[in-house]
């Protein structure tokens, strides 16, 4: 079965062809630029148009979808009532949920009866009990409005967490992980027997860890003290803590990791104290997991930054487990979202 897995952004298409159930890679791709100016891809539709022309043969297609709020706790054959769900969901994430839904409508289209299958990052973090995933905030805000904790890249952790198993040669039922996605985009996720347990991103990607230029875990009373001091609005202030801050912020630098390193290697005072300030948080968030899942059998580094930067990796190590009576395995495992997209779609066409 030839599986058409498809990351559609605000002005990308990803994608990525499997043969299963071999997982053997086809071919990938991405176009960029959709609806930019002097772009040839006016839309989701025209990109998807000449992806498929490269394809030729498609038996199903797998869908990252960001967000499925609480309606969505696994993947799910794409219908007229998921489509509407994916739209309901598109209030509280309106960078990417109306993107991702533009690829299943391009899909619907240019691929009539071809089954589509819908996989949402938040899927996975579903299973975290509710005192970790309720606020400190009037109830009737989660029950009327859905603010909670909801966990994003949960493909990612998901995927890990499997091959971590494998790997340990270990049933996954009987794991304890803390599983760290550190990209441009961070998170760090405890998984219990399989389940996710706790998660650092929260309502929207910009709670937890220190990030590329997102601002993690801040005093909510910042916010309205920063807008009123500054004099902006909302929309300033979203771009200030989502575009302008984390690592690129507080160095006043960048927010790519290898040229902070080799500044602070040359003495940058504040490219070596954004470092130090990402590598504490990731410290302070494993050191909280450990006593959540009360132990640990492997501790899981993956993505840009997790799995191409050694010397944050020992700097987050150092020590950590000093008192631990059995010293968790550290492993760093490629992520391979596609794969994970392409294997639940898989699994749930053949069992329907």
């Amino acid at each position: 079965m030839k599986i058409l897995v498809i990351n559609s952004g605000s002005s990308s298409i990803k994608y990525k062809l499997f043969d299963m159930p071999s997982q053997r890679l086809i071919s990938k791709g991405a176009i960029s630029h959709i609806r930019e100016k002097g772009s040839k891809f006016s839309n989701h539709y025209a990109g998807l148009k000449i992806i498929l022309q490269e394809i030729k043969s498609v038996d199903a297609v797998g869908h990252r979808v960001v967000h499925g709020a609480e309606k969505f706790k696994k993947p799910i054959l794409v219908d007229q009532n998921v489509i509407k769900g994916i739209k309901k969901c598109c209030s509280i994430a309106p960078l990417h949920n109306p993107a991702n839904l533009a690829g299943i409508l391009a899909c619907k289209k240019l691929l009539p009866g071809i089954k589509q299958v819908a996989v949402f990052d938040t899927a996975f973090h579903q299973s975290i009990p509710e005192q970790a995933y309720i606020y400190g905030l009037p109830y009737d805000y989660y029950q009327k409005l859905g603010i909670r904790k909801y966990g994003f890249h949960g493909t990612s952790h998901e995927y890990v967490a499997h091959e971590a198993s494998r790997i340990l040669k270990e049933p996954l039922n009987k794991l304890k992980l803390i599983t760290c996605h550190l990209g441009n985009g961070c998170s760090i996720t405890a998984i219990d027997k399989g389940k996710s347990v706790d998660t650092s991103m929260g309502f929207t990607p910009l709670e937890g860890l220190i990030m590329g230029t997102r601002c993690g875990d801040t005093d909510p009373a910042l916010i309205t003290y920063i807008m009123h001091k500054k004099r902006i609005d909302t929309k300033e202030m979203d771009r200030i803590l989502n575009k302008e801050s984390g690592l690129k912020g507080i160095s006043g630098i960048t927010n790519d990791v290898r040229l902070l390193e080799e500044k602070a290697n040359a003495g940058n005072r504040r490219a070596k104290l954004a470092l130090d300030i990402f590598v504490y948080r990731i410290r302070k968030y494993i050191g909280a997991y450990l006593s959540v899942l009360c132990g640990l059998d492997a501790l899981v580094f993956t993505a840009g930054i997790g799995e191409n930067q050694p010397a944050i990796r020992d700097k987050i190590c150092r020590g950590l487990f000093t008192y631990s009576r059995v010293k968790p395995k550290v492993l760093v495992i490629p992520t391979n979202e596609e794969l994970m997209i392409a294997r639940q779609t898989f699994k749930l066409i053949k069992g329907e």
